[in-house]
């Protein structure tokens, strides 16, 4: 309802934003250089976060900026499974048939993997979200199948993206050999204070208005409440713009975001 009253072209705080129109934090520019090293070097990397900071945006930005004939990306969104279960997962990102036996997912992924690095000259880069999910077991599969040539070759590039506990989980003990080999890690921070009024800017322009819908107030009362992380930034920044349209203002104010407040709790 409020688009039509602040003469918005769609809903700026929609998920579906395409990556070259994502709004590029100072940590998500930053996290942007660490992976490019990280492709660059096909190694493994580590990327953490709170829930909503995001974590798979910034993945997606990645992605979208490599070349399709160049790179082969493998997204596997979740797996709490055993290893024969992201095994299958992967063999069906890499079009392979689906083995019945372990020892023969495990094979033929690698087989794979070499015939895409070394013969059609595309590197294969496989992307483990939500992996705060995945069993120990699996973690040290996932150690085992970058190892090619004795471990003297890195031909695939892995990537761990998950909540905060994954980096606990990597530091154990009991993970050591796969620890050792994350040559990228980093922490996605949420928003900072003085980025919530650019980033609401940003998404307001993308729906063709440049006036100022959030009032000073109102961007401070929004980072407290979402703590700076942009999926909550989204949530209550679209029922505070219900709640000033509701009240036919012109602009959003901090009591908007407290009525809005009682919607997103």
């Amino acid at each position: 309802m409020y688009r039509k009253h602040f003469g918005l072209t769609g809903f700026p705080f929609d998920k579906d934003i395409p990556a070259e129109d994502l709004f590029v934090s100072a940590a998500m520019q930053e996290l942007s250089v660490r992976l490019a090293h990280l492709i660059e070097m096909n190694g493994i990397g580590l990327v953490t976060g709170d829930a909503g900071s995001g974590k798979s945006c910034s993945t997606r930005a990645m992605i979208a900026r490599l070349h399709p004939g160049l790179y082969k990306v493998l997204y596997v969104p979740l797996s709490t499974g055993n290893p024969m279960d992201l095994y299958k997962s992967i063999s069906w990102k890499l079009g392979l048939p689906v083995e019945r036996s372990r020892a023969a997912l495990y094979r033929q992924i690698k087989c794979e993997v070499t015939r895409l690095s070394t013969e059609a000259r595309t590197r294969p880069v496989l992307i483990l979200d939500e992996a705060q999910g995945l069993r120990s077991d699996v973690l040290e599969e996932m150690r085992l199948l970058t190892n090619y040539a004795m471990d003297a070759q890195n031909r695939l590039c892995l990537l761990f993206c998950g909540q905060s506990e994954l980096r606990r989980r990597i530091s154990m003990a009991v993970h050591e050999a796969l620890n050792q080999r994350v040559v990228v890690r980093f922490h996605l921070p949420p928003l900072a204070r003085d980025e919530v009024g650019a980033y609401l800017t940003h998404l307001l322009r993308r729906v063709g208005t440049e006036l100022p819908l959030f009032e000073p107030a109102a961007i401070e009362a929004i980072f407290q409440a979402a703590q700076g992380l942009p999926r909550k930034v989204n949530l209550l920044a679209h029922h505070t713009l219900i709640a000033a349209a509701l009240q036919k203002a012109k602009t959003a104010t901090a009591d908007h975001v407290q009525a809005a407040l009682s919607e997103v709790s």
